[in-house]
């Protein structure tokens, strides 16, 4: 059963209102014109907010939501064109097409089916890429639409305008389905699928490394931002009548994607607002357009300046506002009184104690790892285990190979050789984001959190990837900040924590996934020495209380020798050593990785301790803690 929060009715209520008011003045104050353009707003709102279930979850820019809209409207009318006039405007129309004459609603489920399968097809490729690849993918998508409407002339009346489409769409048909794509847009966004996309988009590695299948997220945003297109297409073609291939190509894109970005791209509430804001816009600059004697001064006629309007807010807006004009969360999030209204209780601190038991047992085993990139060895045999309970320290010289083993274990890069065991399981063979769900999380050396979305949502990804344990992923996340205590912090932005904090909930992140195992690229890596302390507090705490088998990558040998019980050390890709810090310490092997063969002993030693805090003794380095 899926549970809809308070905060997702809350927010659907708040968006849908201007819709409302804006529908009972144009039929009260302003009929026949003014309800004209409330039910385009009500159209484009739509056609916007398909596109943003893509574009503004992914961070992909889709230039190719407007071809569904053009398969959306051609299929309606298609369907329902009246007979008679079929028979003059589309004489060549194939039979299996002919004389099928539906009624609206039908025609736009049947419309919608076509739209979606279309989608589902084109999803499959897009869905694989990223960035400004997968935006010229749709764009090439849009083209070929184009060229296709065009070009069927039997079907389409190619480039002339395709007309005899009954105009079942007014005000008042148009307002429930503007509101009913608000409701699906927002549920969708404050999903897990929805959360899961959102963080793919902040950051594509670490939102695998927490459980996504990005591929399969950006796939369902597709098809689900496709389907609201396609109902705009359809609406927008019963609204006009009629209507040619060049309705749907590159202008109307260029101005539903200014709606998006001008609003805010991420949110329900900015398209909402920013394709207001650009209507109200073109209508105005479209009664100057032709020009315009203002008394004092006549204005000339200025062709698009319609087009010209728009550019400048875009420009306007995004000097001042990189985010559009309402930012990155949703108008209710940031309404105080509202966020109180519909939120739960904070958990305190001692809910921290009803976290769910991690899996105990096992063991995870390293054998003969190795990987290489184009011929270069970058490491080599590298053969080790992590016990529960025990903190594993993996140190080695800068390029000795620590970030590649921690990347080859972690299966953010496969290594070319050897096994990572889980349980005598092999996960080295499993897809990136299956490897969290095996029990094995991690951190990294630079800060890879969704600086965009809350703390709470932060974790919330993570507790979300595991299916089937019956708990519910917001609150498993609020008792995962309660043991790391950045409780009080859940609703503010993970880009605006202390940089200790933000290390915090990159380790809370990784424990929402209840592993086994936790691998820690340099946790301690810019912090003061209060923040290192209070960092080291937490692992032990953590290891402790759920018998964390952990493995930590650090620089700082201080730090290193003192939480550790087993060390293994590389250098130049070759595993030298493992033994515990007393072992480490009087190994020759490691000193002279450290140091260098040439040096004396005693230089070795003096620069030992200026380099890690260690202390010569008897038999090598020693730590003064």
């Amino acid at each position: 059963m899926v549970r809809v929060r308070r905060e997702t009715v809350v927010g659907i209520l708040l968006t849908s209102l201007p819709l409302l008011v804006a529908a009972a003045v144009a039929s009260s104050v302003f009929p026949g014109s003014g309800e004209r353009l409330v039910t385009l707003f009500m159209i484009n709102v739509i056609a916007v907010l398909g596109i943003g279930m893509y574009a503004g979850n992914s961070g992909i820019v889709s230039f190719g939501h407007v071809g569904f809209m053009a398969i959306g409207a051609y299929a309606s009318g298609l369907l329902t064109i009246n007979p008679i006039v079929q028979k003059t405007a589309l004489p060549h129309l194939p039979e299996w097409l002919a004389g099928i004459d539906m009624s609206f609603l039908p025609a736009l489920a049947v419309a919608l089916v076509v739209v979606a399968l279309v989608a589902v097809l084109i999803g499959i490729p897009v869905a694989r890429l990223a960035g400004s690849s997968a935006s010229i993918a749709t764009l090439g998508f849009l083209v070929i639409v184009h060229v296709v409407l065009v070009a069927s002339t039997d079907i389409t009346r190619g480039s002339q305008t395709f007309f005899g489409i009954p105009r079942a769409v007014n005000l008042w048909v148009a307002l429930p389905f503007a509101i009913a794509a608000i409701a699906v847009a927002r549920l969708y966004r404050d999903s897990s699928a929805g959360l899961k996309l959102r963080a793919s988009r902040e950051d594509e590695i670490a939102s695998t490394a927490v459980g996504v299948n990005v591929k399969l997220h950006r796939f369902i945003g597709w098809v689900l931002g496709a389907i609201l297109a396609g109902a705009a297409g359809a609406l927008l073609a019963h609204f006009l009548g009629a209507f040619s291939p060049k309705d749907f190509y590159f202008n109307l894109t260029f101005v539903l994607l200014a709606m998006l970005i001008l609003g805010g791209v991420t949110t329900v509430s900015g398209a909402v607002g920013g394709t207001a804001v650009i209507m109200l816009i073109v209508e105005l600059l479209r009664k100057l357009e032709g020009g315009v004697d203002l008394g004092f001064v006549t204005l000339p006629t200025v062709f698009g300046l319609t087009d010209i309007g728009i550019g400048v807010a875009i420009l306007v807006v995004m000097y001042r506002l990189q985010d559009g004009l309402f930012g990155v969360r949703e108008l209710d999030e940031r309404l105080g009184w509202l966020k109180r209204l519909a939120a739960k209780p904070a958990v305190s601190s001692d809910g921290a104690q009803k976290i769910a038991p991690i899996p105990a047992g096992g063991t995870l085993k390293v054998e003969n790892l190795g990987k290489k990139f184009a011929g270069l060895v970058a490491l080599e045999n590298a053969n080790f285990e992590i016990k529960p309970g025990l903190v594993t320290g993996l140190i080695g010289p800068n390029g000795a190979g620590k970030s590649t083993l921690i990347n080859s274990v972690s299966g953010v890069v496969p290594p070319s050789s050897g096994r990572v065991l889980i349980d005598g399981r092999d996960i080295a063979s499993l897809p990136v984001y299956a490897v969290p769900v095996a029990g094995l999380a991690r951190t990294f050396q630079n800060i890879r959190l969704f600086k965009n979305l809350t703390v709470l949502e932060n974790v919330t990804v993570a507790a979300s990837a595991l299916k089937g344990n019956g708990e519910d992923p917001m609150e498993s996340a609020r008792l995962v900040l309660a043991e790391v205590g950045l409780d009080g912090f859940a609703d503010q932005l993970a880009g605006t924590l202390s940089y200790g904090a933000q290390r915090r909930l990159e380790i809370a992140r990784a424990l929402a996934l209840k592993p086994r195992y936790l691998l820690l690229d340099e946790p301690a890596a810019g912090m003061n020495p209060a923040e290192t302390q209070e960092l080291m507090h937490v692992l032990d705490r953590i290891r402790t209380k759920y018998r964390l088998g952990l493995l930590v990558v650090e620089h700082d040998l201080k730090l290193i020798m003192r939480l550790c019980d087993i060390v293994v050390v590389l250098n130049k890709g070759q595993q030298i050593a493992i033994g515990t810090p007393a072992e480490i310490q009087a190994n020759p092997a490691v000193i002279e990785a450290y140091i260098g063969r040439r040096r004396s002993a005693g230089q070795a030693k003096r620069e030992a301790v200026e380099a890690g805090g260690l202390q010569p003794s008897a038999s090598g380095l020693q730590n003064p803690a």
